[in-house]
């Protein structure tokens, strides 16, 4: 038995019900389902109240709604429960059915799904939807890979309910193989941990090291996202700063105690194996992690000593328009690490990422949409086997431009001792990445002498030698490894 709809919907939290509502509006059919039958009825009669969408109470009036070949997309929090309802489903769906995940599943997961799905002749797709609840009701960035053949039955759907660039090109293609949608989208993820940590340590800056209050932060953030550092997380941060009700702000009320879910650990963990520098993100979660130990640090306050200084007062002016160059010049980083853990992965895995492509999905739509992805775009545009985006003129003469500002905000909130970790270790990556010579040979000789690891030689690349650093080793060396 066969329906008539174009599509169902797994899970009704705010994302799954907000991608129904955005599909409706386009003109398709969809049925919606969740475990709770309540929930169901509660959407309908609310939200989806007068539209064409309709309710399954069960997986199999779900599974007899859908015209073939039937396309299911779950909207249900990662992990374990993902793995339940595609369990379920799999006894339901006949071969070329179409499963979506469309959670934010770690990619190693999709890949598995999407083996596991072709051996019952079932298509997968697992694609990163960003843009929060907003997005997903008026247009999310996504990001789809798994099965190739998988695509074409759904290009048009996906297409029409993503965003658009001022263009009027979709935020949304056809990203690889196997699990490359999430683990684009994780990377995304890792750059908005990255983004977000960085206008914190800005808004600290300007806030213990300036002196400045609510009102001028609102403004100077506001000024910024009119020029280089426009963006959707600056833009939000300035409507923050500036919100409050009979009782004031409402960001002075809030617990320095930040969450994660889990997306910006997995891309650290994955830049760790596969060898990527990725420091900037990498501190980004530290950050937070640090954030959580809150009574410790209330007790730290009370006996751990810094330097005592006070607020800048003099040419305020010029050092916000420096702490924005730091800002900018960071950013940057944090978008050049991003996609060097995506070259990595794409080697690694053979996905053959289409980086512009990647850019323009992240163009609108998504949490770290800003305004210079169009630049990353050409950059990859005019040279898609470029090497690292500071190697791109447009990135290259922005550093130059910035990096005075960068070294000076550092510097000065070092002297006043306001923590930086993003923005500083984004520095030390660029300096390091600018040197043709780093101390790592005196690091290679230390792991001879203790371990007889080996090094080689500049003057006889491609050989191994060990030396017998005390006069009491051997011959005997042990083998080496790249990271």
């Amino acid at each position: 038995m066969t329906g008539t709809a174009d599509i169902a919907v797994i899970g009704l939290a705010v994302m799954g019900q907000n991608l129904i509502l955005n599909m409706n509006d386009k003109g398709y059919k969809v049925t919606a389902y969740n475990r709770s039958y309540s929930r169901t009825e509660k959407f309908l009669a609310g939200p989806a109240k007068d539209t064409n969408i309709s309710g399954a109470k069960s997986l199999d009036e779900l599974v007899n709604s859908l015209s073939t070949p039937r396309k299911v997309m779950l909207m249900v929090r990662a992990g374990s429960a993902v793995d339940a309802v595609i369990e379920d489903l799999t006894k339901l769906l006949d071969k070329g059915d179409l499963i979506i995940d469309g959670g934010n599943s770690n990619f190693s997961d999709t890949e598995r799904r999407v083996k596991t799905a072709a051996e019952h002749g079932l298509l997968y797709i697992g694609t990163g939807v960003s843009g929060g609840e907003e997005g997903a009701r008026y247009g999310p960035s996504m990001m789809p890979g798994g099965h190739k053949e998988a695509w074409p039955l759904v290009k048009d759907l996906f297409q029409a309910i993503s965003a658009k660039t001022d263009s009027g090109e979709p935020c949304c293609d056809w990203v690889g193989e196997g699990g490359a949608g999430h683990f684009v989208k994780m990377v995304h993820n890792g750059i908005e941990y990255g983004d977000m940590q960085l206008i914190c340590e800005a808004y600290d800056f300007m806030q213990h090291g300036i002196g400045m209050n609510n009102d001028e932060m609102q403004q100077v953030f506001a000024n910024w996202d009119q020029g280089d550092l426009d963006s959707y997380l600056i833009e939000i941060t300035a409507e923050i700063l500036g919100y409050k009700t009979e009782e004031g702000y409402v960001l002075d009320t809030i617990l320095d105690k930040a969450g994660q879910k889990g997306t910006g650990k997995w891309t650290g963990i994955n830049a760790l194996e596969l060898g990527v520098p990725l420091t900037l993100i990498g501190e980004a979660v530290f950050a937070r992690c640090l954030s959580a130990l809150k009574e410790e640090r209330v007790e730290a306050e009370k006996v751990l000593t810094g330097p005592a200084t006070t607020t800048i007062s003099d040419n305020r002016e010029e050092w916000i328009s420096s702490l924005g160059e730091a800002l900018l010049a960071a950013k940057i980083i944090s978008y050049t690490q991003g996609y060097m853990l995506m070259a990595a992965a794409s080697k690694e895995y053979d996905w053959k990422l289409q980086y512009g492509a990647i850019a323009q999905m992240w163009r609108g739509g998504c949490i770290i949409r800003s305004a210079f992805l169009d630049d990353i775009k050409n950059a990859f545009d005019k040279d898609p086997e470029l090497a690292n985006l500071l190697l791109n003129d447009y990135f290259k003469n922005t550093i130059d431009r910035t990096q005075q500002n960068w070294r000076k905000i550092i510097s000065k909130a070092i002297e006043m001792g306001l923590p930086v970790p993003a923005m500083s270790s984004a520095l030390s990556f660029y300096d390091g990445y600018r040197t043709a010579r780093l101390p790592a040979n005196l690091l290679q000789a230390q792991r001879d002498y203790f371990g007889a690891h080996t090094y080689e030689r500049l003057d006889q690349p491609g050989e191994r030698f060990h030396t017998d650093w005390t006069g009491k080793g051997g011959d005997v060396s042990s083998s080496s490894y790249s990271a």
